[in-house]
């Protein structure tokens, strides 16, 4: 039987609309009742709380002063799918375990990491985690669109800041700025304007003070362009790179999954390339395997995939 706690914090956060704590605590309940002996009871709660996780996210529209400058989605990538190392891994899985257990957390006067600082080269992972973030916590993902952010307009675009922070605290979801060094850059640097350096410096002020429920992450290319009073306002950075071989050899093993043959992955040539031009390898040559009525994609085929992406990496447009 639930414990009174349970029963209360099951009320909460129905009505604060907290599905991952609501998730959480049902957890705990099944696990208690099959320790009881009722495998029956607790076999139902747990097929509930899986059949409400696979449920999409409703997106409601935000206000006119953010029209076009957020995109929705709802994400379904879980952490399995992520190719990365183990520290990453690691600082991913305890930000998830944070966030799932923050009451026991705030109990003892604590906060849960939730905002945090993604850097590394396109493609290494970094979209993808803010992915995983929403899934895993069942939160919409909000990808906030820099383009539209920055305007030519004195002004405005610390405006829009401020409504974006609003809707923060007042909407769950995790919010990834993408291309964040488009407002993060150093205030120092030879090129900076004097009003880029007050919006950097709105949403310093904007950031550290948001107490919402949300996830706020920033993603940059590159991490040394950032200003540095941007690192102690947030609770994490986690730092991605290029894949080792070994990574690359089980992301093609996963994305080639039953189309992969008989042979070893050692052989292949990864040079510089990206998770994502892995992967588009892998999807070029599943695509050619199947346009040829062929089942499999043979080891010759992979490796053409690959090298064509090494090949436009390295190649550089000819000077006149």
């Amino acid at each position: 039987m639930a414990t009174g706690d349970q029963i209360r914090t099951l009320i909460k956060s129905h009505f604060e609309d907290d599905h991952v704590r609501f998730s959480t605590v049902a957890l705990q309940i099944a696990a208690h009742e099959a320790r009881q002996g009722h495998l029956s009871v607790a076999d139902e709660i747990k097929k509930l709380v899986d059949t409400s996780k696979a449920k999409v996210v409703k997106l409601r529209p935000f206000n006119d002063d953010l029209n076009g400058l957020i995109l929705e989605i709802s994400p379904k990538v879980k952490l399995p799918q992520l190719i990365a190392s183990p520290q990453i891994l690691s600082k991913i899985q305890r930000i998830l375990l944070e966030f799932k257990q923050k009451d026991k957390l705030s109990k003892h006067g604590l906060d849960n990491r939730r905002k945090i600082l993604l850097s590394g080269s396109p493609g290494t992972g970094k979209t993808m985690t803010a992915a995983i973030f929403a899934n895993e916590l069942q939160l919409p993902l909000y990808v906030i669109l820099m383009d539209k952010l920055v305007t030519k307009f004195m002004g405005e675009t610390s405006a829009k800041l401020r409504h974006l922070f609003d809707s923060i605290q007042e909407r769950q979801g995790v919010y990834l700025f993408d291309e964040f060094d488009a407002i993060g850059g150093e205030r120092g640097m030879t090129n900076d304007v004097g009003e880029m350096r007050r919006i950097l410096n709105s949403f310093l002020q904007m950031i550290e003070q948001d107490t919402s429920k949300s996830v706020i992450i920033a993603a940059t290319n590159n991490i040394d362009l950032l200003d540095q009073a941007l690192f102690r306002r947030f609770d994490d950075v986690i730092r991605y790179n290029l894949p080792l071989k070994s990574e690359a050899i089980k992301l093609i093993e996963n994305k080639l999954g039953k189309y992969k043959g008989r042979y070893k992955l050692d052989t292949l040539k990864t040079d510089k390339l990206s998770h994502a031009e892995i992967t588009q390898a892998c999807l070029d040559a599943i695509k050619h395997a199947i346009l040829n009525d062929k089942k499999q994609v043979d080891l010759v085929l992979i490796k053409q995939m690959l090298n064509e992406r090494i090949t436009a990496y390295k190649s550089k447009p000819k000077t006149k």
